[in-house]
């Protein structure tokens, strides 16, 4: 019996290593078909889950109530397993350098734990070559074991896309890959079980490796196009929008917009990929301009802001703003990487403390990240200028008249709209000094 027919048979477990909102969703979908065991390091989180809560939303929580995973802290359960799943964070540190030391630690804590006979299957990103050059060896060196005879590898990398209600874990195509044909079968036919959409055999580890940073790379740098564009255009006094809108009447146009990019992957991917390209001698033009321009874009709204204040004879120091928004995009609870601290960060620099609400994050997770307190909604009474910076459903559907109430009987009031979620008119014909990108 190979290692797939013993997982279908339930006779050896899946071990998913991350509980995030890559790790969570992964191992939910495969418990319906298959004994898995979610680890966590995080204790509350593992207890949260027992007894059905998630906090992030990555899963409803009905569904993980009717989940039969058995979620553990403890690394000594994980010998219980043969099939790994890796799926932890992969941030940058300072200077934009790949930051792999959740991976080389969970890799590490899989590798003394492992029986032999096993396959390890890494989902977090990384730039192509992580698996082979870095991984390998210390699961080589940790377990005393050699890969290729006592243990195999493979690369799936995750395509979660948080606070998409539709495109979900089983219904997205799946990347796979494994070091051998023996393993890539192995990789695939565990993911076909639960991924409905099918899978995608990739010719090698590198190849899947590369495949997922070139995806985030290429929004990344759509997006900065468009940046780019409604930096351009408002220097002209054009509408972005409006351009926009006429240009997409063409069949062939690419249908991206401006706005802020954060988030754990198209605002840290690109990186990966750069950071590989200099090692190997290549110094990256295109990416590094996109990121350049995306990375800037906080302190250009914020810049638009405090121009809008002084040009409509607003006291700088004793202006009442609000931000609408927290979190890294709309109906999210992320907040890694978000670029709406650059909006604020820069608007402290002018002496402005702006109330931010966001009844989708966490109010101690805002403040333990960024030193932010989280405001009520209610408490946005009497405002000069309201920032919607990310247009969660909540926000996006409120009305003109929901935001007279929050400006009250302010002379000027100021909407900036980043992402040019309303309608420009209304809010002009209410007497409101409209801002977009």
């Amino acid at each position: 019996m190979n290692l797939y027919e013993a997982i279908v048979n339930r006779q050896a477990k899946i071990a998913v290593v991350g509980l995030g909102y890559v790790g969570l969703p992964v191992a939910v979908a495969l418990a319906e078909k298959a004994e898995v065991l979610g680890f966590d390091v995080n204790r509350q989180k593992v207890r949260d889950f027992r007894r059905g809560i998630c906090t992030d939303g990555s899963v409803e929580e009905e569904r993980l109530r009717a989940t039969a995973i058995e979620f553990t802290d403890d690394p000594a359960r994980l010998s219980e397993a043969r099939f790994f799943i890796v799926a932890v964070p992969t941030p940058v540190k300072s200077g934009n350098v790949p930051d792999l030391r959740y991976v080389q630690e969970a890799t590490g804590m899989v590798a003394r734990q492992m029986p032999k006979g096993s396959v390890v299957v890494f989902e977090s990103t990384v730039y192509p070559g992580v698996t082979e050059e870095i991984c390998v060896p210390i699961l080589e060196s940790e377990s005393g074991m050699k890969c290729g005879r006592d243990f195999k590898v493979g690369y799936s990398p995750e395509r979660i896309n948080p606070g998409d209600p539709v495109h979900l874990f089983e219904n997205i195509v799946k990347i796979v890959s494994g070091m051998d044909e023996e393993t890539l079968d192995i990789v695939a036919r565990v993911y076909g079980l639960a991924v409905q959409a099918g899978v995608y055999r990739a010719e090698s580890i590198k190849v899947a490796e590369a495949a997922k940073v070139v995806e985030n790379a290429q929004r990344d740098i759509n997006i900065a196009f468009m940046n780019e564009l409604a930096m351009l255009f408002h220097q002209m006094g054009i509408n972005t929008r409006d351009v926009l809108q006429a240009a997409g009447t063409k069949w062939n146009f690419l249908k991206f917009s401006p706005g802020l990019v954060g988030g754990h992957c198209i605002g840290i991917d690109p990186y990966y990929l750069t950071y590989k390209a200099e090692d190997s001698g290549y110094r990256s033009k295109i990416i590094l301009a996109g990121r350049h321009i995306n990375d800037g874009m906080g302190k250009f709204v914020a810049e638009q802001i405090i121009k809008t204040v002084v040009r409509l004879k607003l006291d700088v120091e004793h202006v009442k703003m609000g931000i609408l928004g927290l979190a890294y995009k709309e109906n999210c609870a992320d907040i890694r990487n978000t670029k709406v601290t650059d909006i604020i960060n820069e608007l402290q620099e002018y002496g402005i403390s702006p109330l931010v609400v966001d009844p989708l994050v966490n109010p101690q997770q805002a403040y333990e990240e960024y030193g932010i307190e989280l405001s009520a909604i209610d408490a946005l009474r009497d405002l000069d200028v309201v920032v919607v910076a990310v247009p969660h459903t909540l926000f996006a559907r409120m009305t003109v008249d929901d935001y007279a109430a929050i400006f009250g009987n302010r002379p000027k009031k100021v909407m900036f709209d980043i992402k040019g979620v309303y309608s420009r008119d209304s809010f002009e014909r209410s007497g409101y000094h409209y801002w977009s990108l």
